[in-house]
């Protein structure tokens, strides 16, 4: 009885969402990906498609889908879980960042720089930086020590207010580099191997709502990663032109 009840209520709180047309999306999203990258980018789907609501949800980690309400979910990590489909949007590097008051822009740091500077640490992802490290032939004391913070935004955070480097995907931090709240620390940039998907259960993958939400998802991936890579050959030709 409770569970027809909680029913009913949803359903009529989902025709209030969407004025009685359209429907309603239920979206699972890794937090700051979904505060930083697509939240700025929703008004344009709002805009093609005024009669479809999107709740989101914040959910780190992977779930099964039936034990929920989730229609789709954004994930980052190496691949979708067991039981669902996925459409891949971007892959992920990272980037050492910190305040331009702690580390000069750009500045390509000796290993006796990096001793000096505290590491932030990501609570999900201990080893980040003894496997940066590793990538450019470093062995580095203190890799694993450092401040944690388990989300990337409260790393953002604390690396904008000097408190030490932190190791974060580029496109998560766009808006503190462009506004010169966070510089980058050298010039590598680390692929992690993640990928950022959006996932769904698939008896779901017919479903008019979240083919709309697909469609219009995978066009701004598509236009994001041109994109960046259109910024990385701008970057390698000043590097390039800069080089003796």
């Amino acid at each position: 009885m409770a569970s027809r009840l909680d029913q009913i209520e949803y359903d009529a709180l989902e025709m209030m969402a969407t004025g009685g047309k359209g429907g309603t999306l239920e979206l699972a999203a890794v937090p700051t990906f979904a505060t930083r990258w697509l939240l700025p980018r929703m008004p344009a789907f709002i805009d093609t498609h005024p009669d479809i609501a999107v709740n989101l949800t914040a959910m780190p980690r992977p779930f099964m889908f039936d034990a929920t309400g989730f229609d789709a979910s954004l994930h980052a990590g190496p691949a979708p879980w067991p039981g669902t489909a996925g459409d891949l949007l971007m892959q992920e590097s990272v980037i050492a960042v910190a305040s331009p008051k702690l580390v000069a822009s750009r500045t390509q740091p000796t290993r006796a720089d990096w001793r000096r500077y505290r590491l932030l640490q990501q609570s999900t992802r201990p080893y980040a930086w003894r496997e940066w490290f590793a990538a450019q032939g470093l062995e580095m004391e203190g890799d694993l020590a450092g401040p944690r913070y388990e989300l990337f935004s409260m790393l953002a955070e604390a690396a904008s207010s000097g408190i030490g480097i932190a190791l974060i995907p580029r496109l998560l931090v766009e808006d503190e580099l462009s506004r010169g709240t966070l510089v980058q620390v050298g010039r590598y940039e680390h692929p992690t191997g993640n990928a950022y998907f959006l996932i769904y259960p698939e008896a779901k993958a017919e479903s008019s709502t979240l083919a709309a939400f697909r469609e219009w998802l995978s066009g701004e991936a598509r236009r994001y990663n041109e994109n960046i890579a259109h910024m990385a050959q701008s970057r390698g030709a000043r590097h390039h032109r800069r080089a003796p």
